[in-house]
């Protein structure tokens, strides 16, 4: 008896130290190599913080050397942020709210730059005399109106058309992502096609109001260009907030979050999932037209730019997260800034890489999706 005891007490006492060890663990992996993780974790964590570091290191070394310039290609960045940011918040509207992947929203950007400057030159051109120019830059001036109008019935007439593509094409194969992505694909490659055909291959730029001033002196004796520092980001900021106020706390916002959910139970308590998301591809379409204006009138309109502002809003929507507004915003603010910190600083001494620039903003990519796969802000769906 005396040795059954002990050996049933040893049993209990070798299960109790089993169970804590599990307990310990979380009862699914070892504890060693929990430890393990936790060191390639704060690895991976020290080396990000190495590289973010000597990053800014090298930027404010550049700052020290010559503080204008990096005032400028700061603000340059910041602008070229804002840009991103209203034509991304589109694109991540769209595909996140809705699972819709609308590889024609590079179109829908370029072929607003191309009305409303068509509009313009028709309707409110008061120039005397032939333009030379081959930049595409017209010596015309216009008053406000002159592009006021022109943005908002460009904007308008690529709402409108946005709709239809999601009426005609992708409503009756919602949640089939591959083929609305092929279909999208195509309509992108019919619409180059025609605008290259109907407005040609020169660079063209929409003139912004002939009353506006050209440049703003800021601190410093900076000088920088009205319509980059003060429209395009003013534009951005208000926009921002009128879709967070929408998605978040309007009635509508909250059926178009609910129907990408339970799209049944929704339509269950007497709603239109359609209309509302019609409404919603409406708000995405509006979106790239204003920004398809403004980047016609900071950058220019040229074939390719469908194709270049279509990636950049897959980049921010990716660094992000999908369907984050905020994920948006951060994403816009970084791609911005490190495009414009890449064209200006990649210069070492003799060697010139600013032609490599695009490779620094794909290890932006990369380096964000090494730590947080699903965005910055990113939700498994």
């Amino acid at each position: 008896m005396p040795e059954t005891v002990d050996s049933s007490s040893g049993g209990n006492v070798q299960r109790a130290d089993d169970a804590a060890a599990q307990v310990t663990t979380g009862g699914v992996v070892e504890a060693p190599e929990v430890a393990g993780r936790g060191a390639r974790w704060s690895l991976k964590r020290t080396a990000a913080a190495a590289l973010v570091g000597a990053v800014v290191v090298y930027l404010i070394v550049r700052a020290a050397g010559n503080p204008r310039q990096f005032a400028v290609v700061t603000l340059n960045g910041l602008t070229l942020a804002g840009l991103f940011f209203v034509v991304a918040s589109g694109f991540t509207l769209i595909f996140g709210l809705m699972r819709v992947v609308n590889m024609a929203h590079g179109s829908l950007f370029l072929l607003a730059g191309y009305l409303a400057l068509r509009m313009q030159e028709d309707w409110f051109q008061e120039q005397e005399g032939i333009s030379l120019s081959l930049s595409g830059a017209s010596d015309a001036e216009y008053g406000l109106l002159g592009w006021v109008v022109p943005i908002l019935a460009a904007t308008l007439i690529i709402g409108v058309i946005g709709v239809i593509l999601q009426q005609v094409f992708l409503r009756w194969n919602q949640g089939q992502d591959l083929r609305q992505a092929l279909i999208t694909i195509a309509l992108s490659v019919i619409f180059a096609d025609q605008m290259l055909a109907e407005f040609g291959g020169i660079s063209k730029k929409i003139s912004p109001p002939t009353d506006w001033p050209t440049s703003v002196v800021l601190p410093g004796d900076v000088r920088f260009g009205f319509f980059r520092g003060v429209v395009v980001l003013a534009a951005a900021i208000v926009i921002g907030l009128a879709l967070w106020y929408v998605i978040k706390r309007t009635r509508f916002g909250k059926i178009v979050r609910a129907g990408v959910d339970d799209r049944d139970m929704v339509s269950a308590l007497g709603i239109n999932v359609q209309l509302v998301f019609a409404g919603a591809f409406l708000i995405g379409a509006l979106l790239a037209g204003i920004g398809g204006v403004l980047g016609g009138t900071m950058l220019s309109v040229q074939p390719g730019q469908d194709t270049a502002f279509l990636l950049n809003s897959l980049i921010v929507v990716i660094i992000g997260g999908m369907g984050s507004l905020g994920g948006a915003a951060i994403g816009a603010l970084a791609l911005g800034l490190v495009d414009a910190y890449a064209d200006v600083y990649l210069r070492f001494g003799d060697t010139d890489l600013t032609n490599y620039s695009i490779l620094v903003t794909f290890a932006l990519l990369v380096a964000v999706l090494a730590f947080r796969p699903l965005g910055l802000f990113g939700r498994p769906a």
